[in-house]
């Protein structure tokens, strides 16, 4: 099981996270309680990987892919309607075929306030697109991957 990222505040994700992503806060997000259902938190972080792969790494996703193989994700505030909300993404470390990534929802709240909404951990494993087995990840991507 991989260890829980640690945050102590908005300032801290700031300067120990290189790559952010802005988030639209839809109102389909929205569920019955009048906050972003927790499944939506998902496909935030989903676009926020995919996101960091490609402006970041230069990852070619049609040449070689990458799956989920484990994410952890701790809710830590709601997120609602009119928050400004951010995705935060790093890499923790590389391994062969596979790698970590630590990511952050954070931003402010309509009332201005700094907020925390959600920490998660996520191992993916790089795969190939023909056969959609794991293989190495390619060096020109691991060597932007262990950038900090």
């Amino acid at each position: 099981m991989s260890q829980q990222l640690v945050i102590s505040g908005l300032e801290d994700v700031r300067s120990s996270f290189s790559f952010s992503v802005p988030l639209q806060v839809r109102f389909s997000d929205i569920d019955g309680y009048m906050h972003v259902n927790n499944g939506v938190y998902f496909s935030y972080l989903e676009h926020a990987r995919a996101l960091y792969l490609y402006q970041q790494c230069g990852w070619d996703v049609m040449d070689v892919g990458t799956v989920v193989a484990d994410l952890h994700i701790s809710y830590k505030k709601p997120i609602h309607a009119f928050d400004r909300v951010s995705a935060f993404v790093r890499c923790k470390s590389v391994g062969n075929s596979s790698f970590v990534l630590e990511q952050v929802l954070a931003g402010t709240t309509e009332k201005g306030e700094e907020a925390i909404y959600a920490t998660a951990s996520v191992v993916m494993v790089s795969v190939d697109m023909k056969t959609m087995k794991p293989t190495p990840v390619p060096t020109q991507y691991r060597v932007k991957l262990e950038q900090k």
